[in-house]
């Protein structure tokens, strides 16, 4: 497989010259292939020219413009608008990463993390590659501060911040508790947060009677600290968390994380899925409630 993951990348850099011969950055060698017109207008439109003109590395998967055009009637004009100016910006962002990132280094990879923040997921197979939904056409195009990868589609980013992804992925009992907490406006914010959130099932599985006393009004300090304690600052992926082995959380205590042959856990709790991108963050999946040490 890895040969012919290879010999695949070495097929599709064919006719665009070699590392060694790259003379123009990124921008340019865009504009000069003739094929990324929209990808050079949103570039402007966002601001962005100089800062994908620096001096890098970047990799960019850029769409071509038959990618832009599968994108719903009139998208592409809303978001060259002046008021769209940041909501393209962050798309713009979502499909470059930092680092000169060569195929047969991507197709090592399971994601790589964008300028936007979100993660980019990867995918092998056949032969062929995939970021997120879109397939990898060519690769490889050197330039003088970093790499291009043309891709298939215009891939987007969560624009939804924690609450309503989980919403979205039916986390019912963790919402009401959060918002009988309080805290639904702070996870909404800027953050960026990590969130281990346990499933509907997992809250079933606390005592009898425990949640509906938690959910009470007088105990909304303690459902706080409970919460609290699933949360912690910064955007932390799976594979980081697992090598950090604890996280301190923003309820004060710290977490243990650990990965052995029965899967990956936080304290005594199961990871059931990984790296659901928010706009303001992440979240992984667990199949129970962790509790905060006793004070």
């Amino acid at each position: 497989m890895k040969t012919k993951l290879f010999g695949w990348a070495l097929a599709a850099v064919a006719g665009f010259g070699s590392v060694a011969l790259a003379e123009k950055n990124i921008v340019d060698t865009a504009v000069e292939a003739g094929s990324f017109k929209t990808l050079a207008a949103a570039l402007g439109a966002a601001g962005l020219v100089d800062a994908v003109k620096g001096p890098g590395p970047f990799t960019v998967f850029a769409p071509t413009d038959e990618a832009f055009a599968k994108l719903p009637k009139g998208t592409v004009e809303t978001l060259l608008k002046p008021e769209n100016k940041g909501q393209l910006a962050a798309i713009l962002k979502y499909h470059v990463v930092p680092g000169k990132v060569m195929a047969a280094d991507v197709v090592k990879v399971k994601g790589a993390k964008s300028l936007n923040g979100q993660r980019i997921d990867v995918k092998v197979e056949g032969g062929k590659v995939s970021v997120d939904n879109a397939n990898v056409v060519k690769t490889d195009i050197a330039c003088t501060n970093g790499v291009i990868h043309v891709i298939d589609s215009v891939i987007l980013p969560s624009s939804d911040a924690i609450p309503a992804v989980a919403e979205k992925a039916g986390f019912k009992t963790l919402l009401a508790a959060v918002k009988a907490a309080g805290l639904a406006e702070t996870l909404s914010g800027e953050g960026p947060f990590t969130v281990f959130a346990p499933t509907d099932e997992a809250f079933a599985k606390l005592p009898a009677a425990t949640l509906s006393d938690l959910l009470k009004p007088e105990n909304k300090a303690k459902l706080a600290a409970i919460l609290k304690y699933h949360v912690v600052s910064g955007r932390v992926y799976s594979e980081d968390a697992v090598a950090a082995k604890s996280a301190n959380t923003v309820q004060g205590a710290a977490i243990a994380i650990k990965a052995n042959d029965r899967g990956a856990f936080v304290n005594d709790a199961k990871i059931l899925k990984t790296d659901v991108d928010a706009s303001n963050g992440v979240i992984h999946v667990i199949d129970s409630v962790i509790l905060p040490p006793a004070k």
